[in-house]
């Protein structure tokens, strides 16, 4: 017996509760027979987020990733998503095996998580090197997202933090600021743009992005549903996700 509507998968995907950007992203690449079920992990609002104290308020989030975890567990998903970014790339790549270890133990089914998807995006896409990243967080964070991606064997030539100031802020970002910020960061010394924080609505930008700038933008909620879907035998292409999701 298989789900009526999620025959092929069903996916319980894990998010920020201030976060309202990655449940209408996921489902807009979601293809016929698969769903996705959020669970939201409890997350007060910070009004005042600043360098100093951005990890401390993500490791909140963090310490209620497995009660969200139990809880979506309870119909029976095939595979878990990870919607929130930052906590996948504490501690570089030993971190991020770490958490993927910890919810894999805890739900006995497997997990995509940004920052390994975003590593799978770059090397199908092949020939990236050296990248430049684009995040709404601080740069006490942007540090340990740089920590990740050199222990992967990438270069971070140079990045960009939007300092958002409280959690639902991020989504309030706008197409213009975050069309500004990729072309002051592209150039001719990288090879691809990557935009982390999931809350920060860059799909449509990224792949309309590659078409301007010629290389590989990546978005990590694409990356991420991407990484999810191949890895559980879906090889739907779909086009208006850039490259990434028409093409691999």
């Amino acid at each position: 017996m298989t789900d009526v509507q999620g025959w092929r998968r069903k996916f319980g995907v894990l998010g920020p509760s201030t976060n309202t950007i990655v449940q209408p992203d996921f489902d807009a690449m979601r293809p016929f027979g698969v769903t996705n079920h959020y669970s939201r992990i409890f997350t007060p609002n910070a009004n005042a987020v600043s360098n100093e104290s951005f990890r401390a308020g993500a490791e909140v989030i963090a310490g209620n990733v497995l009660d969200a975890v139990r809880s979506v567990m309870t119909c029976s998903p095939d595979y878990l998503v990870m919607g929130m970014s930052a906590v996948t790339f504490f501690d570089g790549e030993k971190g991020a095996n770490r958490f993927t270890r910890e919810v894999e133990e805890v739900s006995g089914v497997k997990i995509s998580i940004g920052s390994d998807a975003c590593t799978a995006a770059m090397n199908t896409y092949g020939g990236v090197k050296r990248i430049a990243i684009l995040s709404p967080y601080w740069p006490a964070m942007n540090t340990e997202v740089a920590r990740y991606f050199g222990d992967k064997g990438f270069t971070v030539v140079r990045d960009k933090c939007l300092q958002c100031r409280s959690w639902i802020g991020i989504a309030e970002q706008t197409t213009d600021t975050l069309r500004l910020a990729l072309r002051e960061l592209d150039g001719d010394d990288v090879d691809a743009i990557v935009q982390v924080g999931t809350n920060l609505s860059m799909v449509k930008l990224a792949a309309a992005a590659e078409m301007w700038l010629g290389k590989p933008i990546i978005a990590i909620n694409t990356a991420t549903y991407w990484h999810a879907l191949r890895t559980n035998g879906i090889q739907d292409r779909m086009d208006g996700f850039g490259r990434l999701l028409a093409e691999f």
